[in-house]
C-alpha cells in the first residue's frame, strides 16, 4: 500500500502546468529534408517546393511526426534556448523516488495533431502533469502510471497557435522481488551481455564475427548488399544470396549517446554509431576508444571485434587518424 503522504504530495502536482520550452530554429527546409532521407520519407509535399505550391497547403510543409523535432534541445542535454523554462516537469517522478520507487520504464508516446506547420514558423511546448494511476502491480513491480501532455504552440502575432501534442507515458515502480541489500559480504553477480537471437538468414552473421570477418550479405543475382540479412533481395526480390567479407573501413554517418536508463553491464554515457562501411551498407554497432565530445558525423572508423562473457563476439567501431 502506497504511503498516504506520497499520494498526497503526487495528486497536489495534477494538473500542473510547466512553462514554456523554445525551438532553437524556425521550421526550415533543410532540417526536413534531412529528417526525410533519415526516415526513408519521399513525400514530395515536403522536400519540392514546386508541388507542393499546387497542394492545398500552397507551399512546403514539415512532416507531422518531425512536431516534437523542432524544440529538442540537441545533442548536450538540457540545452535550451534562451527564454526557456528551468522548471523540471518531471518532478513527479522524483518525488516518488524518495518513497522508493526508483525504476522507470516508457509505456508509450502518441503524437495527435491540429495542423502542419510551415516553413518560418517558430515552435515552443509547455508539459502537463495529465495524471498519475492509481498504485498497480504488474509482472516489473508496484508503481504508478504517470502520463505527461506536451502541448506545442506556433508564436503568432495575434495569438499563439496550438498545432499538436505529444501525449508521454511512463509507469514509475519499485521492483518486484526486490530485496534489501545482504548484510554479509558476497560476492556480485556480474550481469553478462544479452545474447543475439539468430536465425538461419542471420547465422552467417555471426558465425563471421565469431571468426573476426565482418560478413555482409549479398544477392547472387543483381549484387546488391543489404544489412540487416533478409530472406530475400530489396532490389530484385532473388532468394539467392552469398557474403561478402567488408574491409571493416566505415564512417560514422550519425549517434547517439545513451545516458538513462543504466542497464548492466554496459558503461556510461553509452554511445552507439550508426556506421556506414566503405561498401555501401550501414549497421548500428558500439563505438569505442572517443569520448563523446570528440564524436564527429563523418569520421573515419575501423572495426574493431571484441569478445564479451567468453560466448559473445561484437563488432565495434574505433577512431582513426586521417
Amino acid at each position: 500500500m502506497a504511503d498516504p503522504q506520497l499520494l498526497s504530495n503526487v495528486r497536489a502536482l495534477v494538473g500542473r502546468q510547466y512553462g514554456r520550452v523554445y525551438a532553437w530554429d524556425e521550421v526550415n527546409a533543410p532540417m526536413i529534408r534531412q529528417w526525410c532521407e533519415v526516415m526513408g520519407v519521399d513525400n514530395p509535399l515536403y522536400t519540392e517546393p514546386a508541388f507542393a505550391l499546387g497542394t492545398q497547403h500552397e507551399g512546403l510543409i514539415a512532416p507531422p511526426a518531425m512536431l516534437q523535432v523542432w524544440t529538442m534541445e540537441g545533442l548536450h542535454a538540457n540545452n535550451y534556448p534562451p527564454g526557456s523554462t528551468d522548471e523540471n516537469p518531471y518532478e513527479v517522478l522524483k518525488e516518488m523516488e524518495a518513497y522508493g520507487y526508483a525504476s522507470t520504464v516508457a509505456v508509450n508516446s502518441e503524437l495527435s495533431f491540429t495542423r502542419p506547420v510551415r516553413l518560418g514558423e517558430k515552435l515552443y511546448y509547455t508539459t502537463r502533469l495529465d495524471s498519475v494511476g492509481d498504485e498497480k502491480t504488474t509482472a516489473l513491480g508496484t508503481g504508478f502510471f504517470v502520463t505527461l501532455v506536451m502541448s506545442h504552440f506556433v508564436e503568432k502575432a495575434g495569438g499563439d497557435e496550438p498545432v499538436g501534442e505529444l501525449l508521454f507515458r511512463v509507469f514509475k515502480f519499485r521492483a518486484a522481488n526486490a530485496q534489501a541489500p545482504a548484510k554479509v559480504e558476497s560476492t556480485p553477480v556480474k550481469v553478462k551481455r544479452s545474447l543475439p537471437g539468430i536465425s538461419d538468414d542471420t547465422r552467417f552473421f555471426w558465425e563471421g564475427c565469431d571468426k573476426g570477418q565482418l560478413l555482409i550479405q549479398r544477392c547472387t543475382a543483381c549484387q546488391t548488399l543489404r544489412h540487416p540479412p533478409a530472406p530475400v533481395c530489396i532490389e530484385c526480390h532473388s532468394f539467392d544470396w552469398d557474403t561478402l567479407q567488408a574491409s571493416g573501413r566505415a564512417t560514422l554517418y550519425s549517434f547517439v549517446v545513451m545516458h538513462y536508463p543504466e542497464v548492466p553491464p554496459f558503461d556510461y554515457p553509452n554511445p552507439i554509431g550508426l556506421i556506414e562501411l566503405e561498401e555501401g551498407v550501414r549497421l548500428i554497432a558500439g563505438l569505442i576508444g572517443i569520448e563523446r565530445e570528440q564524436l564527429q558525423i563523418g569520421q573515419r572508423l575501423q572495426v574493431e571485434f571484441q569478445t564479451f562473457d567468453d560466448q559473445l563476439t561484437l563488432p565495434l567501431f574505433r577512431p582513426v587518424e586521417a
